[in-house]
């Protein structure tokens, strides 16, 4: 048996499975602690199915603490940043671009040292290991403790900056490091960004994760604790801690995962409505679209990897902005109504008309129409039939804009409705072949946390002049499978899931920037006292 864990804005959702079954389910509203609404989810479901907290095997839990922090520009650690790309990479500054209000929080700890590739491995010039020093008991006298390494082309060849980690750990005993390699693809300005963003999240991911593991010690949990990724794969807690930009966008996949397992159609639209957003993501064979260009972050360009959703602000406690003395109108022009993008968010069960409060959400509009039923219909103030339609056909439309957006061919598609707030979905919604509500729709995204596998990247450019392309495939699935292996998946059932090439016309002979993905479900046995952190430590990169 396992739990899945989803935090939300809203409420924290989580599901008990035992196999493929789900034995119990809850929502409970997101606090500001977070750690406690986690630990009174899983109270919950342990309960609901009178199960011992010893016989979890496994915790899997999705947050949107990390997306949040870059959103609400908080709990963001100043950041140190050593660019090794000097003197052809000094042209645009690291963090050009970047909003105001973020680089004033991260700083202006910039250091350009020589060092870099070009695209073709030769050094752009030789790594000046003193500087580096210099660089490292500046930050350390400016008490700047998080740090990001970039190196022009160091997908390519990582020495530099492994070597730049190195130095800096030596000088700066309490950095944190970052190095872009780990992160980021080939473009150099969103390789780096991602990596000042991992970076200035890594103190908020200590915090984040250790109050997780506080939380499932405190019920009795000794279960190991993973995070889902953006990918809708698992990650370990300490690879979460070391590298939270990973799990960003974790909370779209879980329930695009969930809306799969929970359906058995492995290519739709899935539409999660929550109390703030509804995320809109495309499923290819049972997993999200990835994104294929750079992704904004926080309002920053970004190239690793994150699943491609579309985020509408439209969810169950989005506020419907109409003047009270049109509520009653006989016909309502479009221009006095805005719904959203603002929502009352968890605070719904206090400021929702339907439990007392004093703003009409799109909850409110949904009850009246009697499209939905909970809450008390008779604290509702009196709406005029037009003004109810009016409102929701403005919601119908946002729904339909938001599928034609995403879809890559004409004609009609499957569309997966989950989501605490699925009922702003009606059966029929224009763009949709038809609208698929499975069980436990609600909390689809626990349940994509709780069957979520361990996946594995490995990305590499290369030359098919030098190497036969079946023999690079042959040897990079290898390595994905041995990296699946290392965090904790079962080899036995290792599966290959994606093999992207992309042909670099702009470097010598046949080369090729390779990617392969694959998952695994997690191993249902180890040896006593061994891992998935230790697993991956000693085989990681």
């Amino acid at each position: 048996m396992r739990i899945g864990v989803d935090v939300g804005g809203t409420n924290t959702d989580a599901v008990l499975m035992d196999g493929s079954e789900v034995r119990a389910w809850t929502k409970q509203p997101t606090t500001a602690d977070v750690s406690s609404g986690v630990a009174a989810a899983i109270t919950a479901v342990l309960g609901q199915a009178g199960v011992t907290p010893g016989t979890i095997a496994s915790v899997m839990i999705g947050t949107t603490h990390f997306a949040n922090a870059l959103v609400e520009r908080s709990q963001l650690d100043r950041v140190g940043v050593l660019r090794l790309a000097s003197p052809s990479g000094e042209a645009l500054p690291p963090m050009t671009g970047w909003p105001t209000d973020l680089t004033a929080r991260i700083g202006d700890h910039v250091f350009l040292l020589p060092g870099g590739y070009e695209m073709d491995g030769r050094e752009i010039a030789p790594l000046d290991e003193a500087k580096v020093r210099d660089a490292a008991l500046t930050l350390r006298s400016a008490g700047v403790d998080a740090i990001a390494i970039s190196c022009a082309f160091a997908p390519i060849n990582a020495a530099m900056e492994d070597r730049a980690a190195t130095i800096v750990r030596q000088v700066h005993p309490d950095a944190v490091v970052t190095v872009s390699s780990a992160i980021g693809r080939i473009g150099f300005i969103e390789r780096e960004n991602a990596a000042i963003l991992n970076a200035a999240l890594t103190s908020l991911a200590g915090r984040v994760i250790a109050s997780f593991e506080r939380a499932l010690a405190e019920i009795g949990v000794s279960a190991p604790l993973y995070i889902s990724q953006n990918d809708g794969t698992l990650i370990s807690a300490a690879q979460a801690a070391t590298y939270p930009v990973l799990t960003i966008g974790s909370g779209p996949t879980n329930s695009m995962r969930g809306a799969a397992f929970l359906t058995g159609v492995t290519d739709a639209i899935v539409m999660d409505v929550g109390g703030t957003t509804t995320d809109v993501g495309v499923l290819v064979g049972g997993f999200p679209r990835e994104s294929s260009i750079a992704v904004d972050i926080g309002g920053v360009r970004t190239n690793f990897r994150m699943p491609d959703i579309l985020a509408i602000g439209l969810g169950g406690g989005t506020r419907v902005h109409l003047d009270p003395a049109l509520y009653e109108a006989a016909a309502l022009d479009a221009a006095a109504l805005r719904v959203g993008p603002d929502s009352v968010g968890f605070r719904i069960a206090e400021d929702a008309m339907l439990f007392g409060g004093d703003t009409l959400t799109t909850s409110d509009v949904a009850v009246a129409t009697g499209r939905a039923a909970f809450g008390d219909p008779s604290r509702l103030p009196a709406l005029n039939d037009a003004v109810l339609q009016t409102v929701w056909q403005r919601i119908q439309t946002m729904l339909a804009d938001a599928v034609d957006r995403m879809k890559t061919a004409r004609g009609d598609v499957t569309i997966l409705a989950v989501g605490g707030g699925s009922f702003l979905i009606p059966d029929m919604l224009k763009g949709a072949a038809k609208v698929i509500r499975p069980p436990h729709a609600g909390v689809a995204n626990a349940v994509g946390a709780a069957i979520a596998q361990i996946g594995a990247q490995v990305e590499q450019l290369v030359s098919y002049d030098r190497v036969p392309r079946a023999t690079v495939i042959a040897q990079l699935s290898d390595e994905a499978r041995a990296r699946v292996a290392a965090a904790g998946g079962d080899i036995g059932k290792v599966q290959i899931v994606d093999v992207d090439e992309v042909f670099l016309s702009y470097m010598p002979g046949r080369a090729a920037q390779v990617r392969v993905r694959a998952v695994s479900d997690l191993v249902k046995s180890r040896p006593a006292g061994v891992t998935p952190d230790a697993i991956f430590a000693a085989h990681a990169h």
